[in-house]
C-alpha cells in the first residue's frame, strides 16, 4: 500500500482507525512499564515474594524487551508489520492474563519475561505502520498525537496502578493492573485484523539470532548474580558469572564483525561506534537507563513500605514529577535545543542532580514524618531536568550517524536504554537492599521505616554520582545536534531502509 493510496478518500476512515489501534497498543505497553512499580509492595505481601523476585518482576520485562527490540523490528520488515503487530499484541494479551492469574512469584516473573518479549514484537511495528499508512505531509500531525499519548501514558500509568490496587476490585488486589490489558488487547486484535494494511520492507535485513542469544546471555550473566547476590551472600559463582559476561560481550563483538563480512546484516552495526557522538550518546543512554531503573523502584519501596503510604497516595505524589517531565520535554525540543544545543542536555543532568540532592536532604531532615507536599519541590526540579534530557537525546545521538545506518542506530539507542534500565533494577539489591540490616526488618514498624529511609538516601547518593558522570560524558555529544527532518527522504510508497525504526527512536518514551 503506497502513501498515496493511504491518503485516498476511500480509505480515509480506515487509516485513522488503524492509527487509533496502534496508538492504543503503544499506550498499553507504556502504561504497563510504569503501572507495575506502584503495585510492587502489594505483590510482595500477597505472593510472599523475595526482594530478588521483586526486582525480576520489573527487570525481567526490561531485559526481554531489550533483547528482542531489534529482532522484532527486523521480523516486521521481513514477514509483514501487521502480522508481527498482531502476533505481538496476542502474546502481550496472553502474558498479561498469565501475570494477572499468577499463583507464585516464579510464575509472575516468567509471565513478565513473556510479556517483555511480546512487547518487543509489537512496539517496533507501531511507528513503522504509521509511516507507511500516512503520507509525509500528515506525519507531523500524527507524531504530535503520539507525543500527547506518551505524555498521558507517563502520568496515567502510576495513577492507574494506584487506583486499581487501592480499589481491590472483586478482592483481586494488584491483579487488575494486568487483567485490564485483556479487553484492550482483544479489541486491538479484532480491529487490527480488519483495519491495518500489511506492509513489508523492500530490502529487509536478515535475522541475527546468534547475536540476540549472545546479548541476552551476557546481560543475564551480569544481572542475575546482581539481583540474587545479596540473598545468597555473594557466592563465588556470582562473581565469576559477572566477569564471564565481559567475555561473552567480547565474543559478541567478534561474531558481529564476522556477520558484517558474511552477509552485511549484523544485529549491532559496530562501525557506528567509530562515530564519537554516537558512542558517547549510547553511554549516556545506558547510564541514564541505570538512573531510571534505580530511582523508580526504590522511590516506590520508600513511600509504600518505608513511609507506610497507600498506593494511591504514592501515585498522586508522583503527578508533579510527570507533569514537569512533559512540560520540559516540549520546551527542550521546540525552543531550547535549536538555540543552545548540547548545553540543554547538560543543564538537564545538573538540574536533575540538584533535585535528587534536595530530595536526599529532605529525606534525611524529616525522616519518616515527611509529607507529600514537601516532596513537590525536589520532584518538580528532577522532572524538569529529566524532560530536558529524554526528548532531545535521540536527535543528539543520531546527528552524526550516516543516513543509511539510521534505523540500526535507532534500534540500538532504544535497546541500550532498556538494558540500562534492567541493569539499574539489578543494582537496587546493592545500593538499596544492600544497606538494610535484616535484624532491623524483623524489628518494630518504626525501625523498618527508618531502615528504608536510610537505604533510600544511600540509593539517591548513587543516582547523583551517575548523573554527574552523565554530565561529563555529554561533552562528547555534538555542540549543536542536527535536526532530523521527518519524511525528508521517504520514497513514495515505502520508507527508506531503516526509517521506521528511526521514527521509533524519535519517541524515546514509547520504549519507556
Amino acid at each position: 500500500m503506497s502513501s498515496h493510496d493511504a491518503a485516498g478518500p476511500g480509505t480515509d476512515r480506515r487509516r485513522w482507525i488503524a492509527l487509533a489501534i496502534v496508538m492504543t497498543a503503544a499506550f498499553m505497553d507504556l502504561v504497563d512499564a510504569t503501572i507495575v512499580n506502584i503495585a510492587i509492595p502489594s505483590i510482595e505481601r500477597d505472593l510472599g515474594a523475595s526482594f530478588g523476585a521483586i526486582q525480576w518482576i520489573t527487570a525481567g520485562y526490561a531485559l526481554a524487551f531489550a533483547a528482542g527490540l531489534i529482532t522484532g523490528g527486523r521480523l516486521g520488515d521481513i514477514y509483514g508489520r501487521k502480522r508481527l503487530f498482531l502476533l505481538g499484541t496476542a502474546g502481550f494479551t496472553l502474558a498479561s492474563a498469565l501475570c494477572g492469574f499468577a499463583a507464585s512469584p516464579e510464575m509472575l516473573v516468567a509471565s513478565r519475561l513473556l510479556q517483555g518479549a511480546a512487547a518487543a514484537m509489537m512496539v517496533p511495528q507501531v511507528l513503522s505502520i504509521v509511516h507507511v499508512t500516512f503520507p509525509a505531509h500528515e506525519r507531523g500531525k500524527v507524531f504530535g498525537m503520539f507525543g500527547a499519548i506518551i505524555g498521558l501514558g507517563a502520568v496515567s500509568g502510576p495513577l492507574l496502578g494506584a487506583l486499581l490496587t487501592q480499589w481491590n476490585l472483586f478482592g483481586l488486589e494488584w491483579r487488575p493492573i494486568f487483567l485490564i490489558n485483556l479487553p484492550v488487547g482483544i479489541a486491538g486484535l479484532i480491529l487490527g485484523r480488519k483495519f491495518i494494511t500489511e506492509s513489508k520492507a523492500p530490502k529487509a535485513l536478515r535475522l541475527d539470532l546468534v547475536g540476540v542469544l549472545l546479548v541476552t546471555l551476557a546481560l543475564l550473566m551480569l544481572i542475575y548474580p546482581l539481583t540474587r547476590g545479596r540473598e545468597l551472600d555473594w557466592p563465588l559463582w556470582g562473581h565469576l558469572c559477572m566477569a564471564g559476561s565481559l567475555v561473552v560481550f567480547g565474543a559478541l563483538v567478534v561474531y558481529e564483525k564476522y556477520k558484517t563480512r558474511k552477509d552485511g546484516s549484523p544485529l549491532v552495526e559496530l562501525s557506528l561506534f567509530k562515530v564519537k557522538s554516537f558512542a558517547a550518546g549510547i553511554a549516556v543512554q545506558l547510564t541514564f537507563g541505570v538512573v531510571m531503573g534505580i530511582f523508580f523502584l526504590v522511590w516506590t519501596l520508600y513511600m509504600q513500605i518505608g513511609l507506610g503510604w497507600s498506593p494511591l497516595k504514592a501515585g498522586l505524589t508522583g503527578v508533579p514529577f510527570s507533569i514537569a517531565v512533559s512540560v520540559a520535554a516540549g520546551l527542550s525540543v521546540q525552543k531550547l535545543v535549536p538555540r543552545f544545543g548540547r548545553k540543554v542536555l547538560q543543564a538537564g543532568a545538573l538540574t536533575m542532580a540538584a533535585g535528587v540532592l534536595l530530595y536526599l536532604w529532605e529525606a534525611g531532615r524529616y525522616g519518616t514524618s515527611i509529607h507529600s507536599w514537601q516532596m513537590i519541590a525536589p520532584l518538580v526540579i528532577m522532572g524538569l531536568g529529566m524532560g530536558l534530557i529524554v526528548a532531545p537525546l535521540t536527535d543528539a545521538v543520531l546527528s552524526d550517524v550516516p543516513r543509511e545506518h539510521a534505523g540500526s542506530a535507532s534500534g540500538l539507542i532504544n535497546t541500550t536504554g532498556q538494558m540500562g534500565n534492567a541493569l539499574g533494577l539489578g543494582l537496587v539489591s546493592v545500593v538499596f537492599y544492600g544497606v538494610i540490616d535484616e535484624e532491623r526488618l524483623a524489628g518494630a514498624p518504626g525501625e523498618i521505616g527508618t531502615a528504608f529511609a536510610d537505604a533510600f538516601q544511600n540509593a539517591l547518593g548513587w543516582v547523583v554520582a551517575v548523573l554527574v558522570a552523565i554530565f561529563l560524558v555529554m561533552f562528547a555529544l555534538p555542540a549543536k545536534p542536527k535536526q532530523h527532518m521527518e519524511g525528508a527522504e521517504a520514497v513514495e510508497g515505502e520508507p527508506v531502509e531503516g526509517e521506521p525504526v528511526e521514527e521509533l527512536a524519535k519517541e524515546p518514551a514509547l520504549t519507556h
